[in-house]
C-alpha cells in the first residue's frame, strides 16, 4: 500500500513539475521572441496564468499526501500522543472540507466556459480545457487529503512526516 501510495504521489509531483515546466517555457520563449523580434508569443500571458493556476492546484494535491506544507503546531506539540492524533485528524478533516468546497465552486467555471464557449483573446483558445485541468488538480487533491487523513486517524501518519533539509557536508582537510 504504502509503496503505490508512493508512486501516486510522484506520479501527482511528475504532472505539477511538468506544468511549472511548461510555464517557464512559455515565458522564456515569449520573453526572448519580445526582445529579439519584437514579437512576442501570442497568448503567453494567459497560458502562463492558466498553467499557473494548475500547477498550484496540482501542488496542492502533492502537500495534501505528503504534508509537507508550513504547519504550526504549537498546541499539539504538548500534547499527549492519542490528543495529538485527534488535534491533527480535526485539521485534516477541515483541510478535506475546504478542498471539497474548492473543488465544488471551481466546478462551475469549467461547466460555465463549456458551455459559452470563452477562449483566449489571440489564438481563440476555449478555456474550459484548461480549467478543467485546474479543477482536475482540486479534485485529485480531495483525494490525497483524505488518504492523509485515514493514515493520521488510524495513527499510520502524523504531521511530523516530513523531508529534512539536507545541509550538505564539508570535508575538513
Amino acid at each position: 500500500m504504502s509503496r503505490t501510495l508512493e508512486r501516486v504521489s510522484l506520479a501527482i509531483e511528475m504532472v505539477a513539475g511538468g506544468l511549472l515546466a511548461l510555464i517557464t517555457l512559455t515565458v522564456v520563449a515569449s520573453a526572448t521572441s519580445r526582445y529579439l523580434f519584437s514579437y512576442p508569443l501570442p497568448d503567453a500571458f494567459d497560458l502562463s496564468r492558466l498553467l499557473m493556476g494548475a500547477a498550484v492546484m496540482w501542488g496542492l494535491a502533492s502537500v495534501g499526501f505528503r504534508g509537507n506544507h508550513i504547519k504550526v503546531d504549537l498546541l499539539s506539540e504538548f500534547l499527549p500522543p492519542r490528543l495529538r492524533r485527534w488535534v491533527d485528524s480535526f485539521a485534516w478533516t477541515v483541510l478535506l472540507g475546504f478542498t471539497c468546497l474548492v473543488a465544488y465552486r471551481l466546478a462551475f467555471p469549467v461547466m460555465n466556459a463549456a458551455r459559452s464557449g470563452e477562449v483566449t483573446m489571440e489564438l481563440r483558445l476555449p478555456l474550459w480545457p484548461f480549467f478543467a485541468v485546474i479543477w482536475l488538480g482540486v479534485v485529485v487533491s480531495i483525494v490525497t487529503v483524505f488518504t492523509r487523513l485515514v493514515l493520521v486517524a488510524t495513527g499510520r501518519g502524523n504531521l511530523d512526516d516530513f523531508d529534512p533539509i539536507e545541509i550538505p557536508e564539508t570535508k575538513q582537510d
